[in-house]
């Protein structure tokens, strides 16, 4: 998730006036994703600040000696994203929520989203999703002050035995929509079609076969990238293709 993050915002992050912030929204019990995401973004932009928010005060208590201000800080709050100075005017460049909406019942989804799109920057990205324990399998929603744009599908490809296994970590808004009738559910029944015709492709590798696989689907779905992203382990398509159906 970092690596597309860095890529999808390395432009914003260039062109940013002042320092850009990005903020890791519910970090967990260590900090070490807030860390991460710090050390990736900081490669693209030396001065960005990435703020890790966290609504139990122990854990922000225990993240204080992680801390490297003014790039690296962290503080208590939710869903209103507390932010000091100008990024309270003028909102953070990046916010990601990684499995922080999967307690929540999915009719909440749409107002959380609202919120906390309404605390990005112009120009910036809510990235919302969901991971396994160790971020090997992954799902995640991008979207904009405008909304949803897109659904990315991430995996390290060499412990994955079909792409519908992604199913039990897609995000709150599509994870109950896996249903026969629903986009995504049609959206994951061709991703197996496809990765099961490309099964030749396997003896050269499973980054093959995905690449394959997604060549075969992006001609039928609106598949949003290609080869450079794809040999990543990464599919995405655009949001309004497996949006819930009602």
């Amino acid at each position: 998730m970092d690596r597309w993050i860095a890529a999808e915002l390395a432009p914003a992050l260039r062109r940013a006036r002042s320092a850009p912030v990005a903020v890791d929204l519910g970090y967990g019990a260590a900090p070490w994703t807030a860390v991460e995401l710090y050390q990736r973004l900081a490669a693209e932009r030396a001065d960005v600040r990435v703020v890790g928010i966290e609504i139990e005060p122990e854990r922000v208590a225990v993240a204080q000696r992680y801390a490297r201000p003014p790039g690296l800080t962290f503080r208590r709050g939710g869903f209103e994203v507390p932010l000091d100075g100008a990024a309270a005017a003028g909102g953070a460049l990046l916010i990601r929520a990684a499995n922080v909406l999967r307690q929540y019942e999915e009719a909440q989804v749409a107002d959380a989203w609202a919120l906390l799109c309404g605390r990005l920057a112009p120009g910036g990205l809510l990235v919302e999703g969901t991971c396994d324990e160790i971020g090997r399998r992954q799902v995640w929603v991008a979207l904009d002050r405008s909304g949803p744009r897109t659904v990315t599908f991430a995996a390290r490809l060499g412990g994955l035995d079909r792409p519908s296994d992604l199913a039990e970590r897609l995000p709150k808004a599509l994870i109950h929509r896996n249903v026969p009738g629903e986009p995504v559910h049609a959206f994951l029944r061709d991703l197996d079609r496809a990765w099961a015709s490309a099964a030749p492709y396997g003896d050269f590798g499973a980054r093959q076969r995905w690449i394959a696989m997604a060549r075969t689907v992006a001609t039928d779905w609106p598949v949003v990238g290609g080869p450079r992203r794809w040999r990543l382990g990464e599919l995405t398509v655009r949001w309004d293709a497996v949006a819930p159906g009602g």
